[in-house]
């Protein structure tokens, strides 16, 4: 059908602008936050590219719902304004005729949805996790270089080594002091190498070297030569699944182990697909303006609605995670109202001139029967 053609074909257009615009700013976002962490210490600035790519395809789900949303708004409203809603409505199609339509446009955009939330989201999460565990649990061993004073991150030690041959193998006058409790120790060597042990931790062995071990102020200082004394500069990597956050974990782990953080966690990404299926229904009818007023009023509601529906989904995120509220109670009632809420605009829409709300209602049609 030419209506539908059309309609579809418009839809394509705008969703691909409004993808592009949308997603120039949410990089922009992710470039300063991520370039921000990098700068504050917090991630390593080689891994800065690969960090900001991760939060992009973990983001696209939302992304996705959003840019149906606001291209289904933009192109209908835009009809309504340019008065070529007006011509279709004389050619015989109604409002409910936008439906088929308007949802095989977003049909791909549920499936992407829904496959991102499930695999793609904690896939991109899980990654970032484990360059942030690498990166705060990196050895000095990538931090060391000649004549350099290195503090590393969780540690109570300071380590300097005044030379270092280029196969990282032997180091010449090393310093280490650390703190323990109320004491400082010092350790001092004139040579030194490195080592690794069978369960992939990397020391530096200080050889003939002496330790001043005491509590500042006081006179209990405690001088040990010794032959040999190790310091651990590099942890075994970290496993792909340890210690990971909930957001983290893959779909399957949090069906087979629920827990309420887990519930949560699960709660959220099925929401995702239901979430661009409802933004879907809601523009359809949201869409409608005067043409003699501006265009932009739906465009109020329409973030209106985006920010109130998904808070409220965070609310009952908080909820199954807190135990306030069980799953399949946090699951269903949101989404149930606001497709209700998309239905009651749909009877609002086609009852404008037989009274607004009350027709949505019947009381329209009940008093004109009392009338009778």
């Amino acid at each position: 059908m030419i209506f539908q053609q059309a309609l579809r074909r418009e839809l394509a257009y705008t969703a691909g602008a409004v993808f592009l615009v949308m997603l120039t700013f949410m990089l922009t976002s992710l470039v300063i936050r991520i370039l921000g962490m990098a700068a504050n210490g917090q991630a390593s600035p080689n891994d800065v590219l690969m960090l900001i790519g991760l939060a992009t395809v973990g983001y696209l789900s939302i992304l996705l719902s959003a840019t149906l949303f606001i291209s289904i708004l933009i192109v209908l409203t835009r009809w309504y304004k340019d008065s070529e809603m007006v011509v279709w409505f004389s050619a015989g199609i109604s409002l409910r005729d936008l439906v088929k339509p308007v949802l095989q446009f977003a049909a791909p955009f549920i499936v992407m949805a829904l496959l991102l939330g499930l695999f793609a989201w904690p896939w991109a999460n899980q990654q970032s996790a484990l360059f942030r565990d690498r990166f705060e649990q990196r050895g000095v061993l990538s931090m060391i270089a000649a004549g350099r004073f290195i503090e590393p991150t969780n540690a109570n030690y300071v380590l300097f080594i005044e030379g270092i041959d280029g196969d990282m193998k032997n180091a010449r006058n090393v310093f280490v002091a650390s703190a323990e409790s109320d004491k400082i120790g010092v350790a001092l060597a004139h040579q030194g190498r490195f080592e690794s042990m069978p369960n992939g931790d990397r020391l530096v062995v200080m050889e003939n070297g002496r330790r001043y071990t005491g509590t500042p102020g006081q006179l209990d200082y405690r001088i040990v030569e010794f032959d040999r004394y190790a310091v651990k500069v590099d942890n075994k990597p970290p496993e792909a699944d340890a210690n990971l956050p909930t957001k983290s974990r893959d779909t399957m782990d949090l069906v087979h182990n629920p827990t309420r953080e887990n519930l949560g966690e699960l709660l959220w990404r099925l929401s995702l697909p239901i979430l661009a299926f409802n933004f879907a229904m809601i523009a359809i009818p949201l869409a409608y303006v005067n043409p003699r007023l501006g265009r932009y009023t739906p465009l109020v509601f329409a973030v209106l609605i985006y920010l109130t529906y998904s808070n409220l989904i965070n609310l009952a995120q908080s909820w199954v995670r807190s135990g306030s509220l069980s799953f399949g109670m946090a699951l269903w009632p949101f989404h149930l109202a606001a497709f209700l809420g998309a239905l009651l605009l749909f009877r609002y829409r086609q009852n404008r001139s037989l009274g607004g709300w009350r027709a949505v209602f019947g009381l329209g049609r009940a008093r004109k029967g009392g009338q009778a």
